[in-house]
């Protein structure tokens, strides 16, 4: 069996052994190497094929014995194989990855103006797409070059923004390295960060309402191409599409938010059963973490101390993939926990008539009446739900309702 997998010198989570799995029959290992391990590993007969990531998608050139013409034109690796005579050819898959996004995405290119965050591998990549693709203007802003952050006022017309660096990057989710209120006339946004699938860039588009798309797709196109170098054999352009809908399908969590009683954690934790996946609840975490009950938390340190504390929890439980995660009924007052969730989740709002929900052992229940906290709350569940469901069925039913709908 062939030994394939991916080079990097930090790795952490990775999504390309998923995606490899789907593609054919040969192992994927993670391999993590500091630059002085670099030499050894790379002439090492550990692996017959690599992807290569940051920061070594230039440093493995020199090591490279024959070069694609992708690669000799961008001076920038990210697929490696070992051939049969020991030699190792390099390749940039990445420039399909990317072109395969741009032209899924719909979004125009040809005659725009184009700036691209950050000076590494990908970002050579995408200028030279960018460019093949008609762009009027490719701008690179980068930290330290002519055009830099502190200018960006010159690039204000810029059409089209594509971000090569990982900032906003899971674990530090929230991140951005622009305002794209300083761009009013851009026409799209493309992130090549993957985890999170929202970033701050791509929410603040979508708030803006700018088209965008995050590199899942990208990811997924270099990878198949990747798998035609390792096997030599041909992977079918549908088989893109179709890996990155179980890609998305797999890693996007379902959030439950609806008023206080209306049958979200039996719900969620028939999702869990049904979907095989693994269940979280914001309160009672919440709970854990003050070490008292949500009514005692209100009691002794009243709502704002409640809804920090949500909050923090919400942070946390937005970051991770392929989760359940059911929410407070009151987690929609505050506009910042809208991001946290929509990063990487499909969002369900679960009615249940008033008169059928509970208030016993409430707080808010037991001050307001369920009339006015649903006046105040329906124009919040309906601003932060991608769907509302009707849960006056079984919890089962409801739970078969919501997997019909995921995105």
């Amino acid at each position: 069996m062939l030994k394939c997998g991916l080079l990097g010198e930090k790795l952490g989570h990775s999504y390309s052994p998923m995606i490899h799995a789907q593609l054919a029959d040969y192992s994927y290992q993670l391999y993590e190497r500091s630059p002085e391990q670099l030499e050894a590993f790379l002439r090492s007969t550990e692996w017959d094929g690599l992807n290569v990531t940051i920061p070594y998608k230039k440093a493995v050139v020199p090591y490279c014995d024959e070069l694609s013409p992708q690669a000799r034109q961008l001076g920038s690796v990210n697929t490696l194989v070992r051939l049969p005579d020991g030699r190792l050819y390099g390749d940039n898959t990445d420039y399909y990855g990317f072109s395969c996004l741009v032209k899924d995405s719909g979004i125009q290119v040809a005659g725009r103006s184009a700036i691209v965050l950050g000076n590494g591998g990908a970002s050579v990549t995408v200028c030279a797409v960018l460019h093949a693709m008609g762009a009027g203007s490719v701008t690179v802003i980068s930290r330290s070059g002519e055009d830099n952050y502190q200018n960006l006022d010159r690039h204000a017309d810029a059409q089209i923004v594509v971000n090569t660096t990982p900032l906003g990057m899971y674990p530090n989710n929230g991140e951005t390295a622009v305002d794209l209120r300083r761009f009013p006339k851009c026409e799209g946004v493309f992130d090549l960060i993957y985890n999170p699938a929202r970033t701050a860039l791509l929410l603040q588009a979508e708030e803006l309402g700018i088209p965008c798309c995050c590199g899942l797709k990208m990811l997924v196109a270099q990878a198949a191409r990747s798998c035609e170098r390792f096997t030599g054999s041909v992977v079918d352009t549908s088989r893109i599409d179709e890996i990155e809908r179980l890609m998305r399908a797999q890693l996007q969590n379902i959030i439950l938010i609806g008023m206080p009683g209306c049958g979200k954690s039996t719900v969620a934790a028939a999702l869990g059963k049904r979907l095989h996946r693994p269940v979280y609840e914001s309160d009672t975490m919440v709970e854990q973490r003050a070490g008292m009950s949500i009514p005692e938390i209100f009691a002794r340190s009243g709502e704002d101390r409640f809804r920090e504390l949500e909050s923090e929890v919400l942070s946390e439980l937005g970051k991770l993939t392929g989760a359940v995660i059911s929410t407070g009924g009151g987690c929609v007052t505050r506009t910042e926990n809208y991001p946290l969730l929509h990063q990487n989740g499909q969002i369900f709002w679960l009615k249940r008539p008033l008169d059928e929900l509970p208030v016993e052992g409430r707080p808010l229940s037991q001050r307001y009446s369920v009339e006015e906290l649903f006046a105040r709350r329906e124009p919040l569940y309906e601003r932060f739900a991608d769907r509302m469901i009707e849960n006056n069925r079984s919890a089962e039913q409801t739970a078969e309702r919501i997997e019909e709908n995921l995105l």
